[in-house]
């Protein structure tokens, strides 16, 4: 009996250390996430409602950006479960929106403005029985005047130097391995191209960029970094600046195109370095849509001097752009053993994401997302590791032949 007894508190003692641990294990972890279920926009020109569903109650912030007009919700840590039409048609005052991961920790929607509107109302309705808890932004017209008024007294200071820091290598000191940082277009809210079939444009280039990471340090010769790991925005000039200040060789930017039924068909690769002139219409149309990728995530620009831009075309750094363009040339070289090439697959044009004076930069588009075609290729996990072999080569081809030059 006294065995018995012993044991019986042996196990009672178990029992408690278990569930004091589970405690514990319960008190150090982070509270999940509120998940956003569904949108919607109602109304009409006079007062426009936009409405989010949550699994939960937050907190939030709504500021208004002008050029073009914008509203902006931010939370501090939200996941989106929508449809996978949310946002694609508005309403009244409010001509779309948009929704994703800004930046860590932080997520945020954009509401796109048909005209200067004023937030009336934001609030957050609590869940009640089987009803969702509810963000409701109310929206009602003003002058522009006031608009601007408004959105310059009630916009927050930008995460763009944090987000910059997060990808510096403090190893990449210039005595090291070359460094290559590839850049994975869009990511977060914004979601670059989508095809007919929903097909993602940040999804297909962060895959590439994964697969061409891992062919390169696998030679044991580079030292590589992304500028984004996972789904992440990270701002246009921060890009550039993630370049310089990991003391990069080479940049390589990953995009997939996308135009409309009334431009007709396009298949295949391109490759784009920098110009202030562009080689041709496409080109300059598809640098314009690029280079608007900040705007579409709800920055605001206003007041910003672009110090790279203004430096971009000094002569001193004519070898930058000559070492791009043999570096274009030899990744072309190498795709077309892997891929189908565009009909002119060298091009030039302003990105905004390749003009680091310094560093050899190009601006790779594996194809378009509104071809059927190119998207069973870009989708194809096994056209993915081709490609990243083909680009991992002209990048080995490139520092072979000229590493003296630019290491």
């Amino acid at each position: 009996m006294r065995f018995v007894g012993v044991l019986i508190a042996l196990m009672l003692g178990l029992q408690a250390g278990v569930s004091f641990a589970q405690a514990t294990e319960a008190e150090a972890a982070p509270a999940p996430a509120v998940v956003a279920i569904d949108a919607r926009v109602a109304g009409d020109g006079k007062r426009t409602r936009f409405v989010l569903d949550l699994n939960g109650s937050t907190d939030f912030a709504a500021f208004t950006l002008a050029d073009p007009y914008r509203v902006i919700i931010d939370f501090a840590d939200v996941r989106f479960n929508l449809p996978s039409a949310a946002g694609t048609k508005g309403r009244g005052l409010v001509s779309a929106f948009r929704y994703g991961v800004f930046a860590p920790g932080k997520a945020r929607v954009v509401l796109d403005a048909t005209d200067p509107v004023a937030i009336d109302r934001a609030y957050v309705v609590e869940q009640h029985d089987k009803q969702p808890a509810r963000l409701v932004v109310d929206l009602v017209p003003t002058d522009r005047e006031t608009f601007i008024r408004n959105a310059a007294a009630k916009a927050p200071a930008s995460p763009s130097a944090s987000v910059a820091r997060v990808a510096i290598d403090p190893q990449a000191d210039k005595s090291g391995p070359p460094v290559i940082v590839i850049d994975p277009g869009h990511g977060g809210i914004d979601s670059g191209a989508i095809s007919p079939s929903g097909v993602q444009e940040k999804d297909i280039v962060l895959a590439v960029a994964k697969e061409l990471a891992e062919k390169l340090e696998r030679t044991k010769r580079f030292r590589v970094v992304l500028t984004r790991y996972d789904d992440t925005f990270v701002q246009l000039n921060d890009r550039v600046q993630i370049a310089r200040m990991n003391n990069a060789k080479l940049f390589i930017s990953i995009h997939a195109d996308s135009i409309s039924r009334k431009e007709g068909e396009a298949r295949g690769a391109t490759i784009y370095t920098v110009s202030d002139k562009a080689s041709d219409t496409e080109a300059a149309k598809l640098a314009d849509k690029e280079n608007k990728a900040d705007l579409i995530a709800g920055v605001d620009l206003t007041n910003k001097s672009d110090d790279v831009a203004n430096i971009l075309f000094d002569l001193a750094h004519r070898e930058t752009k000559n070492f791009s363009g043999l570096f274009a040339r030899t990744l072309v070289g190498r795709m077309k053993t892997a891929t189908l090439m565009h009909k002119k697959p060298l091009k030039s044009a302003g990105f905004i994401v390749l003009r680091a004076p310094d560093v050899p930069s190009v601006l790779l588009e594996l194809g378009f997302l509104s071809s059927r075609e190119d998207v069973k290729l870009l989708t194809s996990p096994a056209w993915r590791e081709k490609v990243a072999v083909a680009m991992a080569d002209a990048v080995q081809r490139f520092f072979q032949s000229h590493l003296a030059e630019v290491h």
